[in-house]
C-alpha cells in the first residue's frame, strides 16, 4: 500500500482547501493501485457533479452500485475504511509532496508509453510522438494562480509599479535606450532583414555580449551548423577576422581562447536542428534535457530563425496558409518565452518587395503579418552599398512594447562584418537621421551622397 497515494486520497476526502488546489492536476493513471484509481475516479466524478467532496458513506454506496469484479470492490471498501483517519498535515508540505508525486508518476507512465511505441513491431504507433510524450510528462506542475483580483490585489499592483525590472542588456547603447535597459523576460524580440544583411550577425553579437555579462545563452540554429555559429562568436570574442580563424595554429588559437575565457562569465550552448524540422516541442525537450543532464538553465534563448521552425499545433501544407502558420510559430515561441521566463530573440526575412526597397515596414514582413502582431519588439536591419562603405547599418523600429517607438524611429550602429561585431557610433552619425515615417533619411558624417531617397553624408 503506497503511503503517499493513501495520504493523497485521505486529504482529497477530508481537506477542502487541499482538494480544490490539487484535483485539477491529478490523473487516475497516476495511481499504481487499481483500488486507488477506482476511489479517485469516484471522488473526481462526485466533485464534478455536486461541486463538493464526497463523504465516506457516499463512496460505500457508489461501490455497492457498481457491477464488476467482486473481489476488487470488496478490497476497495477496505481502503475506504481507513480514509477517515486523516492526520492534519502542513498544507504547503502536502502540495509540494503531491506535485512531486504527480511529476514522478507522469514521467513513469510516459516512459512506459514510449517503450510500448518502440516495441510496436507492427509500426502502428508513431515514434515521433515519443519526444512530445516525454516533454508533456516533464512539464507537469501545479499552477494555482487564478488571476489578478483588481480590487483586492492593489498592493501587489503598487509593488509591481515600483519594482525595478531585471533586464538583460544589449551590448549597444541605442538598443538599451529604446528598450529602457535591455530585454525583458517573457518577451519575443524579432530582427527583420533581407538575406545577408545581418540577422545572424546581430544575434551572434548579442549572444557574445550576454555571456560576457554573466548570462547563460541557448542558441538554436536551423539555418547554419553549430560549428558555423560558434565560428562567428569566435571571431567576435577573439577579435579575429572570421576568414583568419582557420589559419591560426592550435597554440595561438588556444591562447586566444584562454584570454577570452577571462571575460566570459556565462555559458553558451549551441544546438543545431535541420531546417524546418523542429518546433517548440523539440525546444522544450531540449531545455529539460539540458537541465537534467548538465543543470543548464538559459537566461536568453536565440532561435535562428523563426520562419524555418515548424509549428507544434499546425501541420504545414496546402491546407494551411502562410499567415496562419507563421503566426502560430510566433505564438508558440512567445509561449515558450513565458513558460521558461526568458527573453526569446529570433529573426525573420523581408518579403520580395522588401528585398528591393531601401526602406521597409511591417507590411514587408515575409509570409505573415501575424508575426509583428505577436512580437514585443520588432525592428528592421537596413543596409546598402554606401552604408557598407561606412561600416554601418540602419535600425528602424517597427514595433516596441518596451517604449514609444516614435521617440527614436531610426538609428545607425557600426558593423564589423569580418569580426561579426556591432558597435556604437558617435552621436554625430545619428544627428541627421530623419525619424519621420515617410522616408529613410540618413546623413551620417562628411560629404553628401544619396541612396535613392536616402541622403548620406560622407
Amino acid at each position: 500500500m503506497s503511503l503517499t497515494e493513501l495520504t493523497i486520497l485521505k486529504n482529497l476526502i477530508n481537506n477542502d482547501e487541499y482538494c480544490r488546489k490539487v484535483i485539477p492536476y491529478i490523473e487516475s493513471e497516476y495511481f499504481s493501485d487499481d483500488r486507488y484509481k477506482l476511489i479517485y475516479n469516484m471522488v473526481d466524478e462526485y466533485i464534478v457533479k455536486y461541486n463538493n467532496r464526497p463523504s465516506l458513506n457516499s463512496l460505500y454506496i457508489g461501490i455497492d452500485s457498481m457491477d464488476g469484479v467482486e473481489s476488487l470492490y470488496t478490497s476497495t471498501k477496505d481502503v475506504i475504511d481507513v480514509l477517515g483517519d486523516c492526520v492534519k498535515e502542513d498544507l504547503e508540505y502536502l502540495l509540494d509532496t503531491t506535485e512531486e508525486w504527480c511529476k514522478e508518476r507522469a514521467l513513469y507512465n510516459g516512459i512506459l508509453e514510449s517503450i510500448g511505441i518502440i516495441d510496436d513491431d507492427k509500426g502502428t504507433k508513431d515514434k515521433g510522438e515519443i519526444p512530445k510524450i516525454l516533454t508533456e510528462a516533464l512539464a507537469v506542475s501545479f499552477d494555482n494562480n487564478v488571476g489578478h483580483d483588481f480590487v483586492n490585489d492593489y498592493k501587489e499592483r503598487w509593488e509591481f509599479y515600483h519594482r525595478v525590472e531585471e533586464k538583460i542588456p544589449f551590448g549597444i547603447d541605442k538598443f538599451n535606450k529604446i528598450t529602457k535597459g535591455g530585454l525583458s523576460r517573457k518577451t519575443l524580440n524579432i530582427a527583420m532583414a533581407g538575406t545577408g544583411v545581418g540577422k545572424s550577425l546581430f544575434m551572434c553579437d548579442l549572444a557574445a555580449s550576454h555571456i560576457c555579462s554573466g548570462f547563460n545563452v541557448l542558441y538554436i540554429t536551423l539555418e547554419m551548423s553549430e560549428e558555423k555559429i560558434a565560428e562567428r562568436i569566435d571571431a567576435n570574442l577573439l577579435d579575429t577576422p572570421i576568414q583568419k580563424l582557420s589559419e591560426l595554429p592550435l597554440d595561438i588559437y588556444t591562447k586566444r581562447i584562454d584570454r577570452a575565457k577571462s571575460k566570459i562569465t556565462g555559458k553558451l550552448i549551441i544546438k543545431e536542428y535541420p531546417t524546418a524540422s523542429a518546433s517548440t516541442n523539440h525546444f522544450k525537450h531540449l531545455l529539460n534535457e539540458l537541465w537534467l543532464k548538465i543543470s543548464f538553465k538559459p537566461d536568453v534563448i536565440f532561435i535562428d530563425y523563426l520562419n524555418i521552425c515548424t509549428s507544434s499545433r499546425l501541420k504545414g501544407g496546402s491546407n494551411v496558409n502562410s499567415y496562419t502558420y507563421v503566426k502560430s510559430i510566433a505564438e508558440e515561441l512567445r509561449g515558450l518565452a513565458v513558460e521558461y521566463n526568458v527573453p526569446l530573440v529570433s529573426a525573420t526575412q523581408v518579403n520580395r518587395q522588401g528585398f528591393v526597397s531601401s526602406d521597409f515596414g511591417l507590411e514587408d514582413t515575409s509570409e505573415s503579418f501575424g508575426l509583428p502582431a505577436t512580437a514585443d519588439l520588432m525592428f528592421a536591419l537596413i543596409s546598402s552599398e554606401e552604408m557598407d562603405d561606412l561600416n554601418q547599418i540602419m535600425v528602424k523600429q517597427l514595433k516596441n512594447r518596451y517604449n514609444d517607438p516614435n521617440m527614436t524611429k531610426r538609428f545607425v550602429v557600426g558593423v564589423d562584418k569580418s569580426k561579426m561585431r556591432l558597435y556604437d557610433v558617435s552621436d554625430s552619425a545619428q544627428s541627421n537621421i530623419s525619424n519621420e515615417s515617410g522616408g529613410q533619411n540618413y546623413t551620417g558624417v562628411g560629404n553628401n551622397k544619396r541612396i535613392g531617397n536616402v541622403e548620406i553624408v560622407l
